[in-house]
C-alpha cells in the first residue's frame, strides 16, 4: 500500500472497491478517473451541474449557433426574421462562450491521461487535489490501483466497459459515504492532476516530474484502493516466492508527474445549483 509524500501513514486509510472480474486496464483506470474528476468538480460546487451534462449543453449550443449561422445566410429571410436571429445568436454566442474554458481544460486533461496510459499502463497512483495550488489543497482524493493484469502493448482502446461502468459507481458512491463534498470552499479553485509513473517518462507537453512533492500535512486525503477481485488474487499465486523485493532500478523508480493543464470551477449563481 502507497502512502502519499506530505502525509503520514497513521492518516485515513484506504476504503477499498473492487469488480469481480474482468482487468484493471488502463481504459478501466482512464475513466474511474474521468468520473471521479467530474463528480469531485460538482459535488465542491465548482460546475452548476454534472459535467456530462454541461458537455452535451456545449455540443447543443455549437450545433445551433451553426442553424443560425446558415439561416442568416439567407437572403430570402425578412427583416424581423433577421433581428430575432442576431438576437438568438448573441445568447447562444453567450452559453457558448460560458463553457469553452471548462470544455477545453478538462478535454486537454483527459487528452494527457490517455497519452500517460498509453505510455505508462501500470501507473499505480492518481492525485485529484481541490485548492489554489496543488500544494496548498482544500481537499486530495487519491486512487490507488492494485494491479492484478497483464498489459497487451499495442494501441489501447478508451471505450468505456461494464467494468469501467460499475467501478466508478462504486467509486462515487464511496466518495459519497466518506462525505465528500460536504464540506465545500464559496468560491472558484482549481482542479490539479497528479499520476505516480516512472521516472523516465517523458511528455514535456502534458505533465511536468514532482520528484519531492508534498502537500501540507494538515490536509487528510480521501482514499479509495481499486482492484480487480479475481485478477488480483491470480496475480498473488502466480509471484514467485523468492521475487526480490529490493527497489527497481533509477530509470524505473516511480514519482509524481503533474498534469499541466489546469481545471478551473466555473462562476455561476450558488442559488442557482442548490435548486
Amino acid at each position: 500500500m502507497q502512502s502519499v509524500e506530505g502525509v503520514g501513514d497513521s492518516a485515513m486509510a484506504y476504503t477499498d472497491i473492487e469488480i469481480a472480474a474482468g482487468p484493471l486496464d488502463a481504459s478501466v483506470k482512464f475513466h474511474v478517473v474521468k468520473d471521479i474528476l467530474g463528480f469531485i468538480l460538482y459535488m465542491h460546487q465548482q460546475i452548476p451541474s454534472v459535467l456530462q451534462d454541461l458537455k452535451f449543453e456545449f455540443e447543443s449550443l455549437q450545433t445551433e449557433y451553426e442553424d443560425l449561422e446558415l439561416c442568416a445566410k439567407q437572403v430570402e429571410a425578412k427583416a424581423v426574421t433577421r433581428r430575432m436571429n442576431v438576437v438568438k445568436k448573441r445568447e447562444v454566442k453567450y452559453g457558448i462562450k460560458r463553457l469553452q474554458k471548462l470544455m477545453s481544460t478538462t478535454s486537454d486533461v483527459e487528452a494527457a491521461l490517455q497519452l500517460i496510459l498509453n505510455e505508462a499502463p501500470n501507473i499505480q497512483s492518481v492525485l485529484l487535489i481541490l485548492g489554489a495550488s496543488s500544494m496548498r489543497p482544500q481537499h486530495v482524493y487519491e486512487m490507488s490501483f492494485l494491479q492484478g493484469c497483464d498489459f497487451t502493448p499495442g494501441v489501447i482502446g478508451f471505450a468505456k466497459s461494464k467494468a469501467a461502468e460499475g467501478l466508478s459507481r462504486k467509486a462515487i458512491r464511496a466518495l459519497i459515504s466518506r462525505g465528500a463534498g460536504s464540506s465545500c470552499y464559496g468560491g472558484q479553485s482549481k482542479l490539479f492532476l497528479l499520476v505516480k509513473a516512472p521516472s523516465s517518462l517523458s511528455l514535456p507537453l502534458h505533465f511536468l516530474p514532482k520528484r519531492d512533492f508534498r502537500y501540507s500535512k494538515k490536509i487528510v486525503p480521501v482514499r479509495l484502493q481499486l482492484k480487480c477481485k479475481l485478477g488480483y488474487q491470480k496475480a498473488i499465486e502466480q509471484k514467485p516466492a523468492s521475487q526480490p523485493s529490493h527497489s527497481l532500478d533509477a530509470s524505473s523508480q516511480l514519482i509524481w508527474f503533474q498534469c499541466r493543464h489546469v481545471v478551473k470551477g466555473m462562476t455561476f449563481n450558488a442559488a442557482s445549483f442548490e435548486e
